[in-house]
């Protein structure tokens, strides 16, 4: 038999799911998620049709380290004491302006989202979202809060934020940039 080497790097996670998935993480490894009983050649196989894909999102993944790289120590400290002061007052405002309350806000280190609405009304957000403009920072915010309303992503969901931020679309292009 005329073994091959796997064409990339990757790490294993089986589980119970039924397809197997890859994910390019921010440290630039390769994720593959697995059934439980799913064979090696099946993953090398999906490694080797899928090649193009995985360079394709490692050299975007690598771009999007470099344009924003992790901050270091004092400069975390500073973006943390700053979302501390400034998102409740962000919130508030803006909560006011939609009629909404909250039920309480924190702040997270969270690496992946910049935000995120509990089923019990609470918001969180990253301090890693004060990296970016003023304009993108209220889209999270207005983002999050109409989540108090509707728990989804449906036209309603973007029609409340349209009638708070009527340029949204620009804002949330913002964040991926």
């Amino acid at each position: 038999m005329n073994e091959q080497p796997d064409p990339f790097a990757y790490t294993v996670v089986r589980s119970q799911r039924r397809t197997l998935a890859l994910e390019i993480r921010a440290d630039l490894t390769l994720l593959v998620r697995a059934p439980r009983r799913c064979p090696k050649g099946e993953i090398e196989r999906l490694l080797r049709d899928k090649a193009a894909w995985i360079n394709a999102h490692l050299e975007a993944q690598r771009r999007r380290n470099e344009a924003r790289p992790e901050p270091d120590a004092a400069e975390r400290q500073r973006l943390i004491s700053l979302a501390k002061a400034e998102l409740p007052q962000r919130v508030r405002r803006y909560a006011a302006r939609m009629g909404l309350q909250p039920a309480g806000i924190r702040i997270t280190g969270a690496a992946k989202r910049f935000g995120s609405c509990s089923s019990q009304n609470r918001l969180c957000f990253s301090w890693r979202l004060l990296q970016y403009p003023e304009a993108a920072v209220d889209y999270v915010v207005v983002h999050e809060l109409a989540h108090l309303v509707y728990r989804n992503h449906g036209r309603d969901f973007y029609v409340l934020i349209a009638s708070v931020l009527p340029d949204y679309r620009e804002r949330q292009q913002l964040l991926r940039e």
